[in-house]
């Protein structure tokens, strides 16, 4: 028979054997599980080839930050990257090639009876600053924006990372600040050239003419704007006021309610209508200088030639020949 001693020993190894077993099953289940891991990775993997929402946990108020990869901003990006550049390049570098055929078979449009060596006050000073101010800061604004999406592929190996990365600095800078000018620009020229710019009947005999572009020595009757001249201010007012929108929200995101996806819609929209105005105010340019003789007149001194009015505006310079209050034409001393 065994002594008690033998006896303890026994019982006592058997409850330790009890308790080691009971506790196994629990120290297993928290520190090891050969499969959690890899089905966490496989459905993060899965997620992300299927373009799903991934989103967390955030103890802040905005629960808009939890989400951490949204298929969106896939999109937003591959649509930046590649896609605008390619449309912006298309459309602008075509402007600027249609202009450059256009002034190969056409040439300057020239006044047909050449200079009478008499003028007439086309616009006042409040007439060409507004102008200068909103087009001196769209110049400014458009090269500014055009780098954000050419610069990498044409500054950048030219000039080197460092000369890019101030001059894009100094760019973004020059962006934000001179929106508001812009913007004030914008709302003046609505303010004073409205009334003139109204569409009516005689701009569609003026468009069947062609303005007169394509042919020489007929020029169609028109008031003080055209109808390509109404085109053009239509465009900069709406095209003007969708980026100011636009580029408000950027500027001031919280405002938008509807976080990082408003701010992608509206950096898209932002692009889109810059490529379209930068195309549009590129013919504008050209007809306003090199295009056609004696235009830029109009805006530089504010004094046109009065064969040239004549020939552009008929009706407006009978108009303004009608007003007794003013001086039709002014003589200036001929070259």
């Amino acid at each position: 028979m065994s002594s008690p001693s033998s006896f303890l020993k026994v019982a006592f190894a058997t409850l330790a054997l009890v308790f080691a077993l009971a506790a196994t099953p629990a120290c297993a289940q928290n520190n090891f599980n050969p499969t959690a891991q890899s089905v966490k990775e496989d459905q993060l993997l899965k997620a992300l080839k299927d373009g799903d929402r991934l989103t967390g946990r955030v103890s802040i108020p905005d629960q808009r930050a939890a989400s951490l990869i949204q298929p969106e901003g896939r999109e937003w990006r591959v649509f930046h990257q590649d896609k605008l550049p390619l449309i912006g390049g298309v459309v602008i570098l075509g402007m600027l090639l249609g202009l450059v055929l256009f002034y190969l078979v056409r040439g300057r449009v020239m006044i047909d009876s050449g200079p009478s060596g008499v003028t007439i006050t086309r616009f006042a000073t409040l007439d060409r600053f507004t102008h200068w101010l909103t087009a001196g800061c769209f110049i400014i604004l458009a090269l500014s924006g055009l780098n954000l999406s050419f610069g990498r592929m044409v500054i950048l190996p030219v000039f080197g990372p460092e000369a890019f990365s101030t001059l894009a600095g100094y760019g973004k800078l020059a962006h934000n600040f001179l929106s508001f000018p812009f913007m004030l620009g914008i709302a003046l020229m609505f303010l004073i050239w409205v009334r003139d710019n109204i569409p009516e009947k005689l701009d569609l005999d003026w468009i069947k003419a062609g303005g007169g572009l394509f042919s020489k020595g007929k020029h169609p009757a028109a008031k003080r704007f055209n109808a390509g001249q109404k085109v053009v201010f239509w465009i900069v007012f709406f095209g003007g006021l969708a980026m100011s929108v636009s580029g408000w929200f950027l500027l001031f995101p919280y405002m938008s309610e509807g976080g990082v996806s408003s701010l992608q819609i509206w950096t898209t929209v932002h692009a889109l209508i810059a490529v379209g105005f930068v195309a549009a105010m590129l013919a504008h340019a050209y007809i306003g200088s090199v295009g056609m003789e004696g235009a830029f007149d109009a805006m530089g001194s504010g004094e046109v030639d009065l064969n040239w009015a004549r020939e552009h505006h008929s009706l407006w310079v009978a108009e303004e020949q009608a007003k007794a209050k003013t001086p039709a034409a002014h003589p200036v001393a001929a070259e």
